[in-house]
């Protein structure tokens, strides 16, 4: 059974900084797609970032210059590292890997 577990999420401080983190099991995710999307209160779901098995990222617009997509194929995990962050960035951020899900991880974003 294909599993992710998304971990990380927090509150954090206008500034702050936070990394999470997603593991995948049940497959072989290395030739996957793997990302993020969030999920603000009252909004749809955006995509934050993903990377491709080559390596390849792409960022949304609001996030590029301030967050950080990796994946260690080894591991299974996808990573994303969030600087400088925002309340505006305050959401459910969820993990996906191909059509795979995860349950989401909470990320506050306040002073």
């Amino acid at each position: 059974q294909v599993q992710l577990v998304e971990s990380g999420g927090g509150l954090v401080q206008p500034g702050g900084s936070l990394t999470l983190s997603c593991v995948a099991s049940g497959t072989i995710f290395s030739h996957y797609v793997m990302g993020w999307y969030r999920q603000a209160p009252g909004k749809e779901r955006e995509l934050v970032a993903r990377i491709f098995s080559g390596g390849v990222t792409n960022y949304v617009d609001s996030v590029k210059d301030r967050f950080t997509i990796s994946r260690d194929n080894a591991k299974n995990t996808v990573y994303l590292q969030m600087n400088s962050l925002k309340p505006e960035d305050t959401a459910v951020y969820y993990c996906y890997c191909g059509s795979y899900w995860g349950k989401g991880t909470l990320v506050t974003i306040s002073s």
